[in-house]
């Protein structure tokens, strides 16, 4: 099973501190969080509470009951102040308390907080004990906990750890049997949500997991899409618009008000609620000379699976109910599919170019990199350092080689753009041109980097 590693580190790392800590540990659904936790959870003395949507009273009775079942204590007051004074490790190990959704106490009682403050003060129990406050409402943690909590409470908090999703590296050691070229193809369907990754059977090939999982009505992912949106937002007819608008191809603030009828002022509005979901991504040309060539900003659905549904499925939804899963993918996904993996490519690339400069492998020390997005052209790639020098990425997905007539359209869009690269990374899906390959033989400013590579 996938989960997040870099966070169940940080986990154990908060562990093996002395003394006491409060962490808030939150993420998406299907962040995997509770896989995450039982992971972390084994050989360790712990109390888990998964808080429920309930009355303050029911709350504290269901938490006491639970605290008498793990512990075989007496309780007469059932207030949180009792519960942590009676939790205890039996030992001198560390005992960590994890209070799950926590968000459904706190909205509704403000003395469960102060308990925990005191819990960590050790006024109520001794210690060592580490406190995982955990949640999956991340617009409710990121924007209304600290106003709901307090900010003395909000001050105690030692650490908050968002489970973001894995990257493509994490991707691929998810999927050992997949090729780097199937991984591809997953990431750009799926994004790196652990809990969709989990239901992903890698005994199945591309179509057959999109016609179980996506398709299906009893698929997983079915509603998953619309789902992730109406957790935290309302009015989903506005979003469902706006995010059909862009999956396709209106990218600019004016088209999307021309397309969709809602004026600019509407449109920012609703368009700042996604992004702080992190549903969609303004997207800003890299800095270069020639700014008057570049456009100034474009959005676009930042969430690969969302994309995918408002991409493929969504203008097809009519059909989705018609047809069979396998006839809809053949209609409404595979003639497109190569086409739309490719912004996933160069996403690849890019994370690829920033993992060499990592560990010092890039023959720059790169400080900076973006892409650069003409009126007329673009630039996959741009990596510059301190000193103002380029390298520059140009990436081929779905076209059968990486020709000279791709490199000719890079050092167009490079004279809009108004650089020129001391390197050039050359990204293939599939194969080069001889005459790119000569070119890379003689001048060792171009390097090629094949699928294997990757």
């Amino acid at each position: 099973m996938v989960v997040k590693n870099s966070v169940l580190k940080e986990l154990e790392d908060a562990y093996k501190m002395a003394g006491n800590q409060l962490y808030l540990l939150y993420g998406r659904v299907d962040c995997e969080k509770e896989l995450m936790l039982k992971a972390f959870l084994q050989n360790k003395k712990y109390f888990y509470y998964r808080s429920r949507y309930a009355s303050p009273e029911e709350q504290r009775t269901r938490m006491g009951q639970e605290i008498f079942e793990k512990f075989q204590v007496s309780l007469t007051k059932y207030a949180y102040e009792e519960y942590f004074n009676r939790v205890k490790s039996g030992g001198p190990e560390k005992l960590v308390i994890v209070i799950d959704e926590f968000q459904y106490i706190s909205k509704k009682d403000s003395e469960f907080m102060e308990a925990i403050r005191k819990l960590k003060a050790k006024r109520l129990y001794p210690g060592p004990v580490l406190i995982v406050l955990c949640s999956s409402a991340v617009a409710w943690v990121e924007q209304e906990m600290p106003e709901v909590i307090g900010a003395a409470a909000e001050k105690g908090i030692d650490r908050k750890i968002k489970i973001g999703n894995l990257n493509f590296l994490e991707v691929v050691r998810a999927l050992p049997d997949y090729s780097v070229s199937e991984c591809i193809k997953v990431y750009g369907i799926l994004g790196g949500v652990a809990g969709y990754l989990n239901r992903w059977n890698i005994k199945q090939d591309l179509k057959s997991n999109i016609c179980r999982l996506i398709l299906s009505r009893n698929g997983y992912l079915y509603r998953a899409a619309e789902e992730l949106l109406s957790e935290s937002l309302r009015e989903l007819s506005v979003y469902e618009t706006i995010l059909a608008t862009i999956a396709d191809g209106n990218d600019k603030l004016n088209d999307l008000s021309k397309k969709t009828g809602f004026s600019r002022a509407k449109v920012s509005v609703y368009m700042k609620n996604l992004s702080a979901f992190d549903i969609i991504q303004k997207v800003v040309s890299f800095e270069t000379g020639g700014w008057d060539h570049a456009k100034k900003g474009i959005y676009r659905i930042q969430d690969n699976y969302v994309n995918f549904w408002f991409h493929f499925v969504y203008p097809h939804l009519s059909d989705l109910y018609m047809m069979s899963p396998e006839e809809f993918y053949d209609t409404h996904i595979l003639p497109g599919l190569d086409s739309y993996l490719g912004r996933y490519f160069s996403e690849v690339c890019m994370e690829y170019m920033g993992l060499l400069g990592s560990v010092g492998k890039l023959p720059l020390q790169v400080t900076k990199m973006g892409t650069w997005i003409g009126k007329e052209g673009s630039i996959d790639i741009i990596a510059q350092n301190s000193m103002r020098q380029y390298i520059v990425g140009l990436c081929n997905w779905n076209q059968p080689k990486l020709d000279m007539g791709m490199c000719e359209k890079l050092f167009e869009s490079m004279k809009l753009a108004k650089i020129k690269a001391e390197y050039y990374f050359l990204f293939s899906a599939r194969e080069f041109a001889e005459d790119v390959r000569a070119m890379a033989e003689q001048d060792k400013r171009f390097i090629l980097v094949d699928m294997n590579e990757l």
